[in-house]
């Protein structure tokens, strides 16, 4: 337990990072697909979400996925302290899935293979904020 605050600090400052590109990403697919007949615009974005997804999010990911599983191996006794950890692990499954959907749309894009509108883009660029809220609301206020 001499380390789990710090390995908690990190985890927090990690997360923020990998928030940071869940949050931007989609609105980098936004501007894609509303510019699409900008070929130059198109290929600055390209380049954007390429260093945005690769050298954040990927490296944040990471970092918050596997400061996250040391701190329950320090702790294991933390499942016996009420569903509010199995509430936030379920979102956060989700907002790994998520992570992995924008990698996918990413190819798509670069492909210039996605059929996906800005519109879309724009009501799934949501989806992180809704499970960030379910998250912090879990870990803070441990209401179950």
């Amino acid at each position: 337990m001499e380390y789990y605050s710090w390995i908690l600090a990190f985890h927090i400052v990690s997360f923020i990072s990998w928030m940071a590109m869940l949050f931007y990403l989609p609105r980098l697919y936004v501007y894609h697909t509303e510019f699409k007949d900008k070929k130059d615009f198109v290929e600055i974005v390209k380049i954007q979400e390429a260093k945005l997804y690769n050298f954040i999010g990927v490296p944040a990911f990471w970092a918050t996925l596997l400061s996250g599983l040391a701190m329950i191996a320090i702790n294991p006794g933390l499942f016996k302290s009420g569903m509010w950890l199995h509430i936030k692990l379920t979102a956060v499954i989700l907002l790994i899935a998520y992570h992995f959907s924008l990698g996918y749309f990413r190819k798509k894009l670069l492909n210039d293979e996605c059929t996906k509108s800005g519109k879309f883009f724009r009501a799934y660029n949501e989806v992180p904020t809704i499970l960030m809220i379910i998250i912090v609301v879990m870990v803070i206020v441990k209401p179950i």
